[in-house]
């Protein structure tokens, strides 16, 4: 899934509760109880956004993660790649010889199956590695929501806004930058993320590895 796609559709609202209780449909009127509602709800919403395209340039948890699925993406492209060329010179050699009458019919027979069944077991592994990748893919677009989800409902603690928006693109019509709040989304952002494990012990692994400076 496109990063950019998954966060236009994705609006992260946190609205102040009301205790809103139905009108009688008996009777086009209200009731005491939704009188009293209306008089404790907020006097005027509170909206603010955030950029999305600041918080993939930006936002520390993009950037590591972009970069392992980068690297997975590739090598997966550089195995399968590397497993066609090796079949196809096998394909070509075999019917090189084919003409030649190097094989007897038994012989061509046999290596015609072992090829077919390459070409099977090859398009069995880009299945596989094509599914694990877009398992991997939703998996880090899951932990980023969340993490967003998370970071805002303890911001909003203290901003208590109605309701903040993303931001991509042209998605909204028009936003007034006194209600762009990106800047501290981001820097809360990374200050509350941490390094994944694996990445952290390789740097301290390949730290250990460099000889120290006399």
């Amino acid at each position: 899934m496109n990063k950019k796609n998954f966060f236009r559709t994705l609006a992260v609202a946190v609205v102040a509760s009301a205790a809103m209780t139905s009108c009688d449909n008996s009777a086009p009127k209200m009731d005491e109880k939704s009188q009293a509602a209306e008089q404790s709800a907020p006097a005027e919403l509170k909206i603010a956004f955030v950029e999305v395209d600041s918080i993939m340039t930006q936002y520390t948890f993009c950037k590591d993660y972009t970069e392992i699925l980068q690297k997975k993406g590739q090598n997966i492209q550089n195995t399968l790649a590397a497993k066609q060329r090796s079949l196809q010179q096998a394909a070509t050699n075999f019917q090189q010889k084919l003409q030649q009458n190097a094989y007897t019919r038994e012989q061509a027979e046999g290596i015609q199956a072992s090829l077919q069944k390459q070409g099977a077991d090859l398009d069995a592994l880009n299945q596989r590695l094509s599914n694990e990748f877009a398992a991997e893919t939703e998996k880090y677009n899951n932990a980023l929501r969340d993490s967003i989800q998370h970071f805002l409902a303890k911001y909003n603690k203290d901003k208590k806004y109605s309701m903040i928006l993303s931001k991509a693109g042209d998605n909204l019509l028009y936003a007034d930058k006194a209600f762009d709040i990106t800047n501290e989304v981001v820097a809360g952002l990374n200050k509350a993320y941490k390094k994944p494990a694996a990445k952290a012990e390789a740097k301290k692994e390949k730290a250990a590895e460099t000889p120290a400076k006399k």
